[in-house]
């Protein structure tokens, strides 16, 4: 039964104009009476309403611009048109700019914002209907993009369902168009929808009001904050906040319930470009109301603003990003015709489908050494951490485990598609469920604990696993912080714990069934497509929150693929994989491989004997580290004993990378390995390998003496397939310039290559940013600045959001830090900027050693050494105990973080540790 409002809710108003109010120009406003019209169920007439509404017409006119098409918002409960100012002054300066010229018209729904309060309850089918007897009145005639949010999505999506004829195109923020009959309404609508409730919180009070307004991320101040309030002042304005809420469907006998459902079928018909906004920090819209949509709309382009919440349009760019959409997908209002560059249109699909077949020809599966060895008894994984000590994994074993393991997921119900996350360490069991899950077609989701928990639980939840295979720890976790996913754990667990957890299977378990399915004569699934999405792989973080990076089978084949052909494993290399993903890729390679001893979350705590032992134990030859593992590892030498020593011997390539390797650290680590060729690859998340260059190579290359120029660090030359270019910067420190390999050319490098990832998942903006002016589909803008230098080797020069731009022009960080840090008594330099960006200063913060007890100036006498060594003006000298890095590499420093450190202690702020 639908709950009754207070006999207030009923009162009448007329429209008004709204008073002024921030951000908001008079001149936008306009209020709009639609006649009176006959209902088109056949009901009694509907009455003559007058709407306030925002509209750019006039605007647009005095600009002396047509548009090509209108873009029709419409806001949800306890909103108004104020939510879309920051779209509409936008599509004002994209036209005055001379970009597309888009109308903006955002109404006041009845009842609502400033528009005509009507005594009467207004049902979804009726706010649907009365929107488009309002649009008829403005005489739109397409093409139409309509923008919703909240309820107002549901109703322009409504709109859109009803005039297929106008529709170019749908977007939305925070909305939801069906509740799943397993989940329950989210709480805090439950909360207001109690019968006691709904009128005090909604209508007596302006309590759902205040919510709405407390939830924004970051908090609104406080005029922003007023001029939402602005039409709700008193119990007589607010009945239509409280009609909204007891509109919503909470069952299939609500009168709207039909309606709903009639909008959700519809939204699943629409065959047009689609936008899915979404703030992950929503209460009230769940993720589970984006998977909804986006399942609805598999054309969609989705992108989770992280941090962000309910008030989408208040709390992220939307504004940008909806015109930058626009103007990718519909530049002149209507559907483009995407042709390949000098191809007639009606090439284009047979060109296409060639190319689609030459790759399919071409790929080779993940899993094509694993079956060429799959009769072999020779060790293919060495688990080091496995219960009872040290065990050994043939090819024969790890090939069967994989095909019982893949058979019994398919058992359970995994499909092709599906997100499989999994939380456990680099091991046989990790081994055996990544490679049975990609042999299903499943999508298997890495987010390693690396990322720290904070940042594992944004990977995981923006994810949205259907299925997460866990050690105990990544379980708990699970449970603790309501993760998404059916749980399979690794182990045996006793009864109250697997309830507990809600651990419905066991990774043995589903290997029986498995075994059991494929005696029977069951066969796995065909090979999935080269194009198919293979893997969800996080970036570590550093810079930002983990974005996941979406690889196809076809790139993961490619990755390998450039690894072995670069550095010669395969077949009979045994490898000590000390960083994940070549942990993971070892059968791949058809390499005997390892992991060695050590917290995956700390590669700091990797030992010297940890890594002699893991090279005795998978007789290696290659040795995989990061900086931070490879530095601990020659801290700790003396601990070696000459057994241990003998071992690193043999080993004959090491190689480190994740960040920039020094000469000096390569040096004292091939005195450990000194039959070895030292190698510093250069790639990311995004492609794990883009150049390379070994220890004679950097050292030759530097005019220092560790091979450091006075720029940066030398990563080597492209690696086969891959071509490397330079976007420029301009005086304020973005990358503006066209695409170069000219020498000595300072800006972002841009990298191209076939096992460059697919695209970032539910990331559109970041996607866009990644490629834009690349013209390759397999291009990255890695956000990395260095240059080239006339030899063709790639030199980095830090990250681009660290570059600091001075009065006299731009300053990379990472060629200053290496020259302070050959200044004796020092370890690890971070440099920030502080101030204005174009008048920045140079702050150096520093690691002395041995280590400072407390962060603080630098004394003078050191101070000055490091001034003299920086190359730039250096405004201040702070030392800190530890230098502040990301959790997955223990080497990237935070220079952000530095920053407002520095800004703060320096400004008078209490001097604690960054």
């Amino acid at each position: 039964m639908t709950p009754r409002l207070p006999r207030v809710a009923a009162t009448t108003a007329p429209a008004t104009l709204p008073p002024p109010l921030p951000g908001l120009d008079p001149a936008w406003s306009r209020l709009v009476t639609v006649p009176a019209t006959p209902d088109r169920s056949g009901g009694p007439a509907r009455p003559a309403r007058t709407w306030h509404l925002l509209d750019t017409a006039a605007s647009l006119a005095e600009l002396g611009v047509e548009p090509v098409g209108t873009l029709l918002c419409v806001h949800g409960n306890p909103t108004w048109s104020y939510l879309w100012r920051s779209v509409v002054a936008r599509s004002l300066e994209v036209a005055a700019a001379g970009g597309p010229v888009w109308r903006v018209v955002a109404v006041d729904q009845l009842g609502m914002g400033f528009s005509e309060r009507t005594g009467v309850d207004h049902r979804l089918a009726d706010r649907v209907a009365e929107l488009g007897a309002l649009t008829d009145e403005l005489g739109l005639a397409g093409p139409v993009v309509t923008l919703g949010h909240d309820w107002g999505g549901v109703v322009s999506l409504g709109w859109a369902v009803d005039h297929p004829d106008l529709v170019v195109a749908v977007t939305t923020c925070n909305t939801a168009v069906h509740q799943p009959e397993d989940a329950p309404i989210p709480a805090p609508l439950r909360l207001a929808l109690r019968p006691e409730l709904l009128g005090r919180a909604t209508v007596v009070t302006p309590a759902f009001i205040e919510t709405t307004l407390a939830i924004a991320h970051p908090r609104l101040d406080r005029a922003t904050a007023d001029a939402y309030r602005a039409p709700y002042r008193g119990a007589a304005r607010r009945g239509a906040v409280g009609g909204f809420v007891a509109d919503i469907p909470v069952d299939a006998t609500h009168p709207s319930a039909r309606e709903l459902d009639r909008i959700a079928a519809g939204v699943a018909a629409l065959d047009v470009p689609a936008l899915l906004l979404w703030g992950p920090r929503d209460p009230v819209f769940l993720e589970r109301y984006l998977d909804d949509l986006a399942a609805r709309l598999p054309q969609a382009d989705v992108h989770r603003f992280e941090g962000a919440g309910h008030l989408l349009p208040d709390d992220a760019d939307v504004a940008g990003t909806v015109f930058d959409w626009l103007g990718d997908h519909l530049p002149d209002g209507v559907l483009p015709t995407f042709a390949a560059p000098g191809l007639p249109a009606d090439d284009v699909a047979s060109t296409a489908d060639a190319s689609a077949d030459r790759a399919e020809h071409a790929h080779r599966p993940l899993w094509t050494h694993l079956t060429g060895l799959r009769d072999s008894d020779e060790p293919a994984l060495v688990d080091m951490a496995a219960p009872g000590g040290t065990r050994t994994i043939s090819w024969r074993l790890l090939a069967r485990r994989i095909d019982e393991v893949a058979a019994g997921l398919v058992d359970l119900g995994v499909r092709p598609g599906d997100r499989v996350s999994l939380l456990v360490t680099p091991g046989a069991d990790l081994t055996a469920a990544l490679y049975a899950c990609v042999r299903i077609g499943a999508v298997v989701v890495v987010a390693d604990a690396g990322l720290g928990l904070g940042g594992l639980t944004r990977a995981v939840r923006g994810a949205r696993p259907d299925w997460i295979i866990g050690a105990l720890p990544g379980l708990a976790a699970a449970r603790a912080l309501g993760w998404p996913g059916r749980r399979i754990a690794t182990v045996a667990l006793p009864a109250p714990a697997r309830r507990a957890l809600r651990v419905e299977h066991t990774l043995a378990a589903v290997a029986r069934r498995g075994a059991a399915r494929l005696a029977a004569g069951a066969a796995l699934p065909p090979a999935p497509a080269s194009d198919a999405p293979a893997a969800v792989l996080f970036t570590s973080g550093s810079t930002g929150p983990a974005k996941g990076v979406v690889y196809t089978h076809g790139q993961l084949g490619a990755v390998r693929d450039a690894l072995a052909g670069q550095y010669g494993v395969g077949v009979g290399t045994g490898l000590v994989a000390g960083f994940a993903p070549f942990a993971l890729l070892g059968p791949a390679l058809g390499a005997r491989s390892v992991a060695p001893d050590m917290d995956v979350t700390a590669p700091r705590t990797l030992t010297a004997r940890a890594v002699a032992d893991a090279v005795v134990a998978a007789d290696a030859t290659v040795v995989f580290l990061s900086p931070a593992a490879l530095a601990n590892v020659v801290a700790t030498a003396s601990a070696l004993s000459d057994d241990d020593r003998r071992a690193l011997g043999r080993v004959r390539l090491f190689l480190s990378a994740g960040a920039p390797v020094s000469a000096a650290l390569l040096t004292a680590a091939t005195e450990l390995m000194p039959n070895a060729s030292a190698h510093t690859p250069y790639g990311m998340t995004e492609g794990l390998l883009m150049t390379d260059v070994d220890l004679d190579g950097v050292r030759a290359a530097g005019s220092g003496d560790d091979g450091t120029s006075a720029v940066g660090i030398c990563v080597g030359r492209p690696a086969a397939s891959v071509r490397v270019r330079i976007a420029p910067l301009d005086a304020d420190g973005r990358a503006t310039g066209a695409l170069t390999e000219t020498p000595d050319v300072t800006g972002e490098i841009v990298v191209v290559a076939p096992h460059v990832r697919d695209h970032y998942d539910r990331l559109w903006r970041a996607d866009r940013a990644s490629r834009l002016g690349v013209d390759d589909p397999r291009g990255h803008r890695t956000g990395d600045v260095g240059h080239l230098d006339a030899s063709g080797q790639l030199w980095v020069e830090g990250r681009m959001q660290h570059v600091v731009t001075t009065a006299d022009g731009v300053v990379t960080p990472v060629g200053p830090e290496q020259r302070i840090e050959r200044v004796d008594g020092i370890g690890r330099v971070g440099i920030a900027g502080i101030g204005p960006a174009g008048t920045q200063q140079v702050v150096a913060v520093i690691e002395t050693v041995p280590a400072a007890r407390r962060p603080g100036l630098a004394d003078p006498a050191l101070a000055e050494r490091v001034r003299a060594a920086a190359g730039v003006p250096v405004a201040a000298v702070l030392v800190v105990p530890v230098l502040p890095t990301d959790i997955r590499h223990n080497s990237k420093v935070d220079r952000a973080r530095l920053s407002r450190w520095a800004a703060t202690v320096l400004s008078g702020g209490r001097m604690t540790r960054p």
